[in-house]
């Protein structure tokens, strides 16, 4: 049972420490308050549907392999080689680490700071007499000490706090940058893998079209031989047969660049690196729906990466404005110190030593007022380039549904082109065997018929592209892959 004047005490210092952790409690609250969180206003233009989109826009919405839907094996594997080994995605990985590591430098501060520290000191004083010396005893002395050291700021205002949310935002960014590289990549690689296959296309019709001219040059020839043609019609028709011949070297050049692109890509060197391919008609070309608008503002990662990065600036400006406020910080020691090793730990040697303090910025030549308006100024831009990505999203959809549709279109009317030409050019062949037409007949076919068959494999090739363009500008899958959250 304690005494009634002990328990009369206590409750007098309670009465006494009540107002003033209330205190601190009501400022905590105001401050709070007044540097409530900054939310600019985000004004943005989202449509109902797409102007182009089909009737039932979410009838065929990407998956996340989408790269699968092309049906080709090699692709696919060329893809998920790429996803492992490119180093443009390395990279992005090695970035999040980074944020991950600047996150846990942003949170150290919300945490106490502690230090165990131990010393041994000895010393000699200078000896002037033999009798001095005895008068004031031994000139060697030991001084040995240990002590817990510990600091900690309060973070009344929540500068550290913000700071810390800010690092996780920066954290979250470049997880989505991790996507919108791997998603750049892995279009990239669809793309110079079709161009492969449109080269190969473009060099097989090259090499067909000058077996053909070949053919007729032979035709002209025997009829040179047999009097009815002239040596201006064999000079016109080797003229074509070198064109066609010279245009088989360019193609070999984007062959083989193409294959040397796809090897970095995939993290190869192109010396030890083959592609089979085969042609354009191996793949089939998916159909893919854009589903609604409003959906891009998650599906695509770097808006999303622009969504965090506007949210890292509005705490970044939190942090900026705290830092106008005092900070308190509270510190202390405790540890044993002694002139004997045997003695240090002894209860005499204890000591411990507390204290707080209050800082208030008065005047620092308005370094944190242009803190501030740095951080605001950043905010501002960032809600701008947040705003364009989306306007951006809705555009690149847009243009890749219209390159769809017409490339489409264009593709049947071409096809259409090249079975007309087909067959002016055979039956102009049989009426040259025939000798019922004239070289120049034959002439305006063949070179109508080698242009429009080049023509389709470049429409074929554009219809592939702007179906992968849909794809990367739809996100690349539904839903979002959104990757880990930072540690």
């Amino acid at each position: 049972m304690q005494p009634p004047s002990r328990c009369a005490g206590r409750a007098a210092r309670g009465r006494r420490l009540a107002p003033v952790l209330g205190g601190l409690c009501l400022v905590q609250t105001l401050a709070a308050c007044f540097l409530g969180s900054e939310r600019p206003d985000v004004a943005l233009d989202i449509p109902d549907r797409y102007r182009a989109a089909p009737r039932r826009p979410d009838a065929a919405l990407p998956a996340l392999d989408w790269w699968r839907s092309f049906r080709s094996r090699e692709l696919t594997a060329l893809i998920e080689q790429a996803q492992a080994e490119n180093l443009d995605v390395a990279a992005a990985v090695a970035r999040i680490i980074q944020a991950d590591a600047q996150v846990r430098i942003a949170g150290a501060p919300l945490l106490p700071v502690a230090d165990l520290e131990g010393s041994a000191t000895r010393s000699r004083t200078a000896r002037a007499s033999a009798s001095s010396t005895a008068a004031r005893g031994s000139p060697v002395s030991s001084l040995y000490n240990t002590n817990l050291a510990a600091s900690y700021e309060i973070d009344f205002w929540g500068k550290n706090r913000a700071a810390l949310l800010a690092s996780e935002q920066t954290a979250i960014a470049t997880r989505f940058d991790r996507e919108v590289v791997t998603l750049g990549t892995i279009a990239a690689v669809a793309t110079t893998y079709f161009q492969v296959l449109a080269a190969q296309d473009r060099l097989r019709i090259a090499r067909e079209n000058l077996a053909a001219a070949s053919r007729i040059l032979m035709l002209v020839r025997e009829r040179f031989a047999a009097g009815t043609a002239s040596r201006l019609d064999i000079a016109q028709q080797e003229s074509v047969v070198a064109t066609q011949r010279a245009a088989i070297p360019p193609l070999e050049v984007t062959l083989r660049q193409s294959i040397a692109a796809l090897a970095v890509l995939v993290g190869r060197a192109p010396a030890h690196f083959a592609v089979r391919g085969g042609g354009m008609a191996m793949v089939r070309v998916p159909r893919v729906t854009p589903g609604l608008p409003s959906d891009i503002l998650n599906q695509r990662p770097d808006v999303r990466e622009a969504e965090a990065q506007l949210a890292a600036a509005n705490h970044s400006v939190e942090a900026a404005r705290a830092a106008f406020f005092p900070s308190i910080q509270l510190t202390g020691q405790t540890g044993y110190q002694s002139a004997a090793l045997s003695a240090l730990f002894g209860p005499g040697a204890w000591y411990y030593t507390m204290a707080a303090s209050l800082a208030q910025p008065v005047f620092d030549g308005y370094l944190r007022l242009g803190q501030l308006q740095l951080q605001r100024g950043r905010q501002q831009e960032l809600v701008q380039l947040y705003r364009k990505a989306v306007l951006s999203a809705f555009s690149d959809v847009e243009q890749a549904l219209i390159a769809v549709e017409q490339q489409t279109v264009r593709e049947r009317l071409q096809g259409d082109v090249v079975r007309a030409a087909r067959q002016a050019f055979d039956l102009s062949e049989q009426r040259l065997q025939e000798g019922t037409v004239d070289l120049v007949t034959v002439l305006t076919t063949q070179q109508t018929l080698f242009q429009a068959q080049d023509v389709l494999a470049q429409v074929r090739l554009a219809r592939l592209l702007a179906v992968v363009s849909l794809v990367q500008a739809l996100g690349g899958g539904w839903p979002p892959l959104l990757g880990d959250k930072p540690t």
